[in-house]
């Protein structure tokens, strides 16, 4: 097993070192650690846990926009947004 310079991740393993212990590693995949895959040497793979995907994150949202300052994303809305669009306007063809 060789070293890699990412953060959390275990090591580099071959292909054929995978096949050998993939129960082991999928253990330590579940804990969190990170596994890069490699072939002839060079990584091709990384084995990570499965994230179901859940939605908006708005918490992540707001630091997003807390970390660059920006206090109001929508500074105004038109009164008259909703209303229906002019018949000619919808009419016209488009360019």
């Amino acid at each position: 097993m060789a070293t890699c310079g990412y953060i959390c991740c275990m090591g580099i393993f071959s292909i054929r070192e995978v096949k050998d212990s993939f129960s082991e590693l999928g253990r330590r995949v579940d804990k969190g650690e990170r596994v890069l895959i490699s072939r002839h040497g060079e990584p091709v793979y990384e084995l990570v846990a499965y994230k179901k995907k859940g939605g908006i994150d708005y918490e992540a949202g707001k630091r997003f926009l807390e970390m660059r300052g920006i206090k109001n994303p929508v500074p105004y809305i038109a009164d008259d947004f909703d209303d229906p669009l002019p018949e000619d306007f919808l009419l016209r063809p488009l360019p």
